[in-house]
């Protein structure tokens, strides 16, 4: 199936912690590569090759990423007679579609403009590029086939480190609970879909405000629940985070070393 990643926003919140920084979120760096590698990397483990890319901020500093692709820089080789042998490959049979989105376009619109080059894809895929997970892919793709629905969405428990707090009406705290505790469910950016979501997104709507939202009206919305590792890299201490976490050797999301 092929594979739409949106690498077009800002990434204010994880830019405006780094002077200066003006590198678009997905080319953020996790170990040797940039998230969007490693993300394309996990759907590529699962055999889904053919990747779209919409492109918006910074969308020079991607264009120039993989029209200089060095291979050498997380496989090993052999330099002999001043060539180069690898003795593995990263994005061997890939197909990179960089298609510009707009600087400003909401995630549904950059959506709809990559729309002619997903004809003939009853089904394809869907990710925000910036969000690590070990989750099965197959077996999400397989749970919506299977199903009567416009659209799946990956489902995560929240990982922040707030507490809800339950307080009577004499305001005495009855209970306090971890946010990641509760019964509540937020969305994890990984998504299959059916054409019949491009029904539901109005010119400069939302994927998941304008889109999913709609068939979940609808009943055709389905959920598939993911309790393993699920990591977003929305700010720099996540992203560094991630970042030591591949320096470490612990890597839960590259399950194409495994």
């Amino acid at each position: 199936m092929k594979v739409v990643l949106f690498c077009g926003g800002r990434g204010t919140r994880m830019r405006s912690e780094i002077p200066g920084g003006d590198l678009p979120k997905p080319m953020q760096l996790v170990g040797p590569r940039p998230l969007v590698w490693h993300v394309m990397r996990y759907y590529a483990h699962f055999g889904h090759k053919e990747f779209i890319l919409c492109l918006g901020y910074g969308a020079q500093h991607i264009k120039d990423f993989f029209l200089g692709y060095r291979e050498t820089a997380s496989n090993d080789f052999v330099l002999r007679d001043g060539r180069v042998e690898l003795l593995s490959t990263d994005i061997s049979g890939w197909s990179i579609s960089l298609v510009d989105t707009g600087v400003d376009s909401p995630i549904g619109e950059r959506l709809r403009r990559v729309r002619d080059h997903l004809d003939g894809e009853e089904i394809f895929l869907a990710n925000y590029a910036d969000v690590l997970t070990d989750a099965p892919l197959t077996d999400m793709i397989r749970r919506f086939t299977a199903a009567d629905a416009g659209a799946s969405m990956m489902v995560v428990p929240p990982t922040n480190t707030f507490h809800v707090v339950d307080v009577t009406e004499a305001n005495v705290v009855g209970a306090i609970t971890p946010v990641s505790a509760m019964p509540l469910w937020v969305n994890g950016g990984f998504f299959v879909l059916r054409q019949e979501v491009f029904d539901h997104i109005p010119e400069n709507g939302d994927l998941v405000a304008d889109g999913c939202a709609e068939l979940a009206k609808r009943g055709r919305l389905l959920a598939y629940r993911h309790r393993g590792y699920w990591r977003p890299s929305d700010t720099v201490n996540q992203r560094l985070e991630l970042d030591r976490s591949w320096e470490r050797g612990e890597r839960p999301w590259a399950l194409w070393e495994a």
